[in-house]
């Protein structure tokens, strides 16, 4: 047997082996690059986790058209949670709220000088689309609709809308008026987060109101039974609009269109990217809320030890299939000192995958600790001197 020869084969074995071993590895987390759109701009995001899986030009400030009514619905519901509004409240109509039923806009055709109930206006903004119903509403919560508008800025820099202008309650065209594709999926994930008694209304296909009936325009909700909301949206400069949340499991995902050249188009991106998205990730919950993840030490407290983990559970969106390899790393602050007041933030949990990170949470105090007394206060800096 010549070993010389031998030698070189074992080598290119092993190479062909880690090659394929490699090649194996790299191909259980690839995905599938994400369906080629013809729009302005889109972004799909995952719910629970906040992660953007997928985007173009989601950044960018455009005109959002009827996308608007969400942030306006959205102050009207956390008005109706924080009890400032009633549902059978009644909205007088102004005739600068009145539609008066042209090609150019949708309309709920509320009567002038006449009222409805927040909750019917509600609807009319929500199913309906309704300019008249969101200008009533406006008028309604802050006197004037420009005023409104300061509310609507307002919450979209507490949600984080870095590209969000908004300078009226309808989305109807003015040049200031302005939103990304990925400030509207923050506004939606919120509307879904907080606005849970009225999310519903999202999904309602018809509501009828002066006895006129008007159909829901998100085409979705009649062929997809997982989609449940939220708003379209169509003007000659923005395009048709459309932002939509699908559940599937125990996963949700938020897509949002803009700038496509018909409702059918907007229709039928999103529910390529919901397909894409739902086929490539999955949600993972490596990590329970209220459930002690270490015990680091206290320094100067009356106990000498302190029980840390998280308020909510941990959701990491990571590519199908690879929950398994998932790794969780707690980092913990050192130097830890009494008194401790409880869900004080002790470190952080980070979840990897491959070595790159899907996402971090606070770790914090799950009890207090209070301060020792003087004499042990004493006693550990002295043992910290000599230890030193």
């Amino acid at each position: 047997m010549n070993i010389g020869s031998a030698k070189p084969r074992w080598h290119m074995a092993l190479a062909v082996l880690t090659a394929c071993f490699s090649a194996s590895a790299s191909a259980a987390i690839a995905i599938a690059p994400a369906p080629t759109l013809e729009n302005t701009a889109y972004v799909v995001m995952d719910f629970e986790s906040g992660r953007i899986l997928s985007q173009v030009n989601a950044e960018q400030a455009l005109p959002p058209a009827s996308l608007t009514k969400m942030m306006t619905s959205y102050i009207v519901e956390q008005a109706l949670k924080a009890g400032r509004l009633k549902p059978t409240d009644m909205v007088s109509v102004s005739e600068n709220a009145w539609c008066r039923g042209t090609n150019a806009e949708s309309c709920m055709y509320l009567p002038v000088h006449g009222s409805a109930t927040v909750i019917d206006i509600l609807r009319g903004i929500i199913v309906q689309s309704g300019n008249d119903a969101s200008k009533a509403i406006a008028e309604h919560m802050a006197g004037s609709e420009a005023s409104f508008a300061v509310m609507m800025n307002q919450e979209a820099q507490r949600l984080g809308m870095k590209n969000t202008y908004f300078a009226n309650a309808t989305g109807l065209p003015d040049p200031k008026h302005r939103a990304s594709a990925h400030d509207l999926a923050l506004l939606a994930r919120a509307i879904i987060r907080d606005s849970s008694d009225y999310y519903k209304i999202y999904s309602e296909k018809e509501f009828k109101y002066n006895g006129i009936k008007q159909g829901n325009r998100n085409a979705l909700l009649y062929t997809d039974s997982s989609v449940d909301g939220l708003k379209t949206g169509h003007t000659a400069e923005a395009g048709f609009c459309l932002t939509a949340s699908s559940k599937r499991n125990d996963m949700r995902l938020i897509s949002v269109i803009m700038g496509a050249k018909s409702m059918q188009a907007r229709a039928d991106q999103t529910r390529a990217l919901f397909n894409w998205g739902f086929g490539s990730f999955e949600d993972v919950r490596p990590v329970a809320a209220n459930v002690s993840l270490a015990t680091p030490k206290v320094r100067f407290g009356k106990v000498d030890l302190v029980n840390v983990g998280l308020t909510a559970p941990m959701v990491a969106t990571i590519p199908r299939g690879q929950a398994a390899n998932v790794k969780t790393d707690i980092q913990i602050t050192p130097g830890i000192t009494a008194p401790i007041a409880k869900g004080a933030v002790l470190g952080k949990v980070v979840i990897s995958l491959d070595g790159q990170s899907y996402g971090e949470q606070e770790l914090v105090a799950l009890e207090p600790v209070d301060q020792a007394g003087f004499f042990k206060r004493l006693w550990q800096r002295f043992m910290e001197f000599f230890s030193a």
